[in-house]
């Protein structure tokens, strides 16, 4: 078996031939000159150059480890601007899988995912994240694919127990997290939405985006789950900056 990145063996069946991430798997398999082509590829160019990686804190580097994430940095420039001078902004972005099989029940799934979040998001505030974002409708298995009903009652209010969930992290780290729900709309019939809640670094709902446009792809049709969002394009102004948000196929 291969290593992970902290130099031990890896044997969980959620590794990629015993790596934590293709990233490392790459890495350590491709002659240098190859990775770096492949790595381009994968990544491309800021500003015409590879991406330059940071160097975490340790504390952040522990949480990995210790709760078995693989967590990355990259700098991104930008070219420089005559009349406003630079800031840096921290961007985190979050992949999660689900914590607990999808037979237990729902708001034991639920649970299991708050609790295999808490140290990432930590990590991130750790690490000077100033916005944070969640995958689309990170509180459920992604199951938009199996045409099942019963997965819309994940769906919760945009104020409800996700939200007050991240709200706690906001407040703690001044950040501003990007949050994506299945939400059900109980002022207008319970209508059900892919929605991206904005919770800004005080713990404030700025504002929310709702899906524009749904996949129907042969059998693969979300309209089973939600309907197209009403909120247009909307851009919200944060503390570290104007956000738009598009969420998967809803350009």
């Amino acid at each position: 078996m291969e290593k992970s990145q902290n130099g031990e063996h890896n044997d969980d069946a959620s590794s990629i031939c015993g790596y934590d991430s293709l990233h490392h798997l790459l890495k350590d398999n491709l002659k240098p000159h190859h990775f770096q082509e492949v790595n381009r590829l994968l990544t491309g160019l800021n500003c015409g150059k590879a991406l330059e990686t940071i160097a975490l804190p340790d504390s952040a580097t522990a949480l990995s480890v210790e709760h078995g994430f693989d967590i990355q940095a990259f700098h991104f420039h930008a070219d420089k601007e005559v009349l406003r001078e630079p800031r840096v902004v921290r961007v985190g972005l979050i992949q999660n899988s689900i914590a607990i099989p999808t037979t237990s029940h729902f708001v034991d799934q639920k649970k299991a995912i708050f609790e295999k979040l808490k140290p990432i998001i930590d990590a991130a505030g750790s690490s000077g994240v100033n916005i944070l974002c969640l995958q689309e409708a990170w509180m459920m298995p992604f199951a938009f694919c199996t045409r099942e009903k019963r997965w819309c009652e994940f769906a919760e209010p945009v104020d409800g127990e996700s939200t007050k969930f991240l709200q706690s992290f906001a407040l703690k780290y001044n950040m501003v997290i990007i949050s994506p729900i299945l939400e059900r709309d109980i002022n207008h019939g319970e209508v059900i939405w892919n929605t991206a809640v904005v919770i800004g670094n005080h713990g404030n709902i700025i504002g929310i985006h709702r899906k524009n446009h749904i996949p129907r792809v042969g059998d693969f049709n979300e309209s089973t789950y939600y309907v197209e969002g009403n909120t247009g394009h909307p851009v919200f102004e944060t503390a570290f900056g104007k956000i738009a948000i598009n969420i998967c196929y809803g350009t």
